[in-house]
């Protein structure tokens, strides 16, 4: 199978390539540090499965690179390998068409058979996101939309309605309804009161 890299560490490229090339089935046809360099690459390779991390530095991150890849014609599955796990990242990674969600912490084996189930087409969850997953399917209340969740990340970065809509692309009409219903959502009134609450709930991560 044919795999793409994208991460914007050489080290952790390096690593990868080391470790995945000694796999017979396996072969790394191209690698990317940031997200402009993958979108240019990865429809001319053709991989069967990219291995994309979520923090690409300036410019694209790796929820728009997957969202964009996996909106091209007979696209690749699109296996997200990052440190993030925070219920926002792998809601935002999910909801963009990533086909799974691994830790850069897992051995190599349940990398190497989350690579193999991908280009099946088969779902790939490390532990600790299914667990997190499934907890967040239990808990009581309404739950929040991946776009209301990244709203909250931006919240809690600072940024004020009019930045908010610019990054999103989206009017500050619309950022007001979204706040009104995450208030709604989260038994809160406040923008400082829904981050704390986001926070305690695990649904975000203070940048």
């Amino acid at each position: 199978m044919r795999l793409f890299l994208v991460d914007d560490h050489p080290v952790v490229r390096a690593g990868l390539v080391a470790l995945l090339g000694g796999e017979p089935d396996m072969e790394i046809v191209g690698e990317a540090a940031d997200g402009a360099e993958a979108l240019r690459s990865i429809a001319a390779r053709s991989p069967d499965v990219v291995l994309m991390d979520l923090q690409l530095g300036e410019g694209v991150d790796g929820v728009e690179v997957t969202r964009r890849v996996r909106g091209l014609p007979a696209p690749p599955q699109v296996l997200v390998l990052t440190t993030y796990e925070s219920d926002a990242d792998i809601m935002r990674a999910v909801d963009a068409g990533a086909i799974g969600y691994l830790l850069k912490a897992c051995p190599p084996e349940e990398l190497f058979q989350g690579i193999r189930a991908a280009a099946r087409g088969e779902s790939v969850l490390s532990a600790k996101v299914a667990t997190r997953m499934m907890r967040r399917m239990r808990e009581p209340g309404p739950a929040l939309s991946a776009r209301e969740v990244e709203l909250l990340e931006l919240l809690a970065s600072g940024a004020s309605n009019r930045e908010i809509a610019r990054r999103l692309y989206i009017t500050e009409a619309t950022v007001k309804t979204h706040l009104v219903h995450i208030y709604d959502k989260l038994g809160v009134d406040t923008r400082t009161a829904a981050v704390t609450a986001a926070v305690e709930r695990r649904l975000i991560r203070l940048p």
